[in-house]
């Protein structure tokens, strides 16, 4: 481990392995429609970050594992503080989508 390995962030790819691993799991893309139309990872459901508090499409179960991505994972960070407060217990910030390497869907 280097000195300046907590700078990292989360690793995406290791993320999706995890979700997709992950019974019930939910992806959560917090990025802007727009950003999400251009492409996005495959199974993931798109709301965008200052959405949160107010959508009907989160799971009414607060104990669901949600794995949520944006492009850097600065808007993912703050969606799952944001996810956190509103009563989900199983939230992972998985990163952002310009570090994954596999497939992305348009």
């Amino acid at each position: 481990m280097g000195f300046f390995d907590f700078l990292k962030g989360p690793d995406i790819n290791e993320g999706m392995e995890r979700c997709v691993a992950t019974p019930d799991a939910v992806l959560l893309d917090v990025r802007t429609g727009a950003e999400y139309q251009e492409g996005h990872l495959p199974g993931s459901r798109n709301i965008p970050v200052d959405a949160l508090p107010s959508v009907d499409g989160l799971p009414a179960d607060l104990g669901t594992p949600l794995f949520v991505y944006c492009l850097s994972g600065a808007r993912s960070s703050h969606a799952a503080a944001v996810l956190r407060r509103m009563g989900y217990c199983n939230v992972t910030n998985i990163g952002g989508i310009n570090r994954y390497r596999g497939k992305v869907e348009c």
